[in-house]
């Protein structure tokens, strides 16, 4: 009996067989699929999940990727495996992403004058244009001491919750769109974030008909008047530092011609140069 033992125990799945058979369950997958993806067998695989057979640093990689896991996600599943990680996470202030934030400054200067941001994982911002200032009108300091949260201070009571005219609709967008992300790459910080800021919208309002036909604006009030805005976000795909993947640039654009002179009026008043 001793040597079935102790064969039963060689083949015990490992924390990285788990965690490979959670991420697939996460993503729904099947083995088969999986494997395909990854470009392994399903037998390979499931020798894999059961703790048979150990993989190669370049298999750990390729499942990661074929997971579709975040850069960070991947680190954690060569740490796993007994590798080492396989992405830099450099400070943001550091040498290495400098060219990157760089070339975000000049964007956000770019989109002037309509406001755009730079935001982190958890909405913690970064970096922001001076037409962000429409966004903070009103707000409560301390919601605007750093380190800002720019999704806590989009809903916040006293942030910018009182003057979005659609809060129903707009806060459903963004406490959805969390939950989406939250629900691709477990995260508590991310869950409980989508829970405090669900609790800022209306109880029980529907979310009514106030969409352009493809997207959910923002109706937001200000001393000029309502301002009616859509958000494009964007972040760097291709790239291989774990800060500077985790990082999205959300930028507003006027839905309609009255947003757009509101915003180049506004920016004249600043003693900024409205954009062509």
């Amino acid at each position: 009996m001793a040597p079935t033992t102790a064969a039963a125990a060689a083949h015990r799945p490992s924390p990285f067989s788990r965690e490979v058979r959670r991420w697939r369950a996460l993503r729904r997958m099947s083995q088969l699929e999986l494997a395909a993806l990854a470009g392994t067998t399903q037998r390979h695989l499931s020798f894999i999940e059961s703790g048979r057979s150990a993989p190669g640093r370049a298999m750990v990689v390729r499942l990661a990727e074929s997971l579709a896991l975040s850069l960070r996600e991947r680190n954690a599943l060569l740490l796993t495996a007994g590798y080492a990680p396989a992405y830099e996470e450099s400070p943001r202030d550091g040498a290495a992403i400098e060219p990157a934030m760089n070339a975000l400054r000049s964007i956000l200067t770019g989109h002037l004058p309509y406001p755009a941001v730079v935001a982190g994982p958890r909405g913690e911002l970064v970096l922001a244009n001076a037409a962000f200032e429409v966004l903070t009108e009103g707000a409560a300091a301390r919601l605007l001491e750093p380190p800002v949260n720019v999704l806590r201070l989009a809903l916040h009571p006293e942030g910018m919750g009182p003057r979005v005219v659609n809060l129903a609709a707009w806060g459903r967008h963004v406490t959805e769109s969390l939950r989406a992300r939250a629900a691709a790459h477990p995260d508590g910080g991310l869950d409980a974030l989508a829970a405090e800021l669900a609790g800022y919208l209306p109880a029980g309002a529907p979310p009514g008909p106030d969409h352009l036909g493809f997207a959910v604006p923002l109706r937001l009030r200000t001393a000029g008047g309502e301002l009616r805005l859509l958000t494009t976000l964007t972040s760097f795909a291709t790239a291989v530092d774990v800060t500077l993947a985790e990082l999205h640039l959300e930028a507003f654009l006027p839905a309609d011609p009255e947003t757009a002179e509101l915003l180049r009026r506004r920016a004249a008043a600043r003693g900024a140069a409205p954009a062509g």
